[in-house]
């Protein structure tokens, strides 16, 4: 089994923060090696279309979606597999299901999402 699994969504208040995780695990990511892979998450709300938040490569450059500098942080940890999306101050328009990806010549993979609600 190839997984993405993605934890620590939830339902915050707006303002406040909260910090994804999303552990990778599969013959894939040994064989080719974890480092090797482009890490990105996702978000889809309703009615909207998925879009790109944050990406990570294996030298470390990230890059954002322009409505989350400055707020959100991606890092990754190679020796865990594992990637990190750190959500700071929130915002309601945040609501989305949030979705980790992993790509390797143009190979993706991609996990079953987490629910993050930004609501009082």
């Amino acid at each position: 089994q190839v997984q993405l699994v993605e934890s620590g969504g939830g339902l915050v208040q707006p303002g406040g923060s909260l910090r994804l995780s999303c552990a990778a695990s599969g013959s894939i990511f040994s064989i080719y090696g974890f480092n090797n892979y482009a890490m990105g998450w996702y978000r889809q709300a309703p009615g909207k279309q998925r879009e790109l938040v944050a990406r990570i490569i294996s030298t470390g450059s990230t890059n954002y979606a322009d409505s989350v500098k400055g707020r959100f942080t991606i890092s990754r940890d190679n020796a865990k597999k594992t990637v990190y999306l750190q959500m700071n101050s929130l915002k309601p328009e945040d609501t989305a299901v949030y979705y980790c990806n992993a790509d390797r010549l143009n190979r993706e993979v991609w996990g079953q999402g987490t629910l993050v609600t930004v609501s009082s």
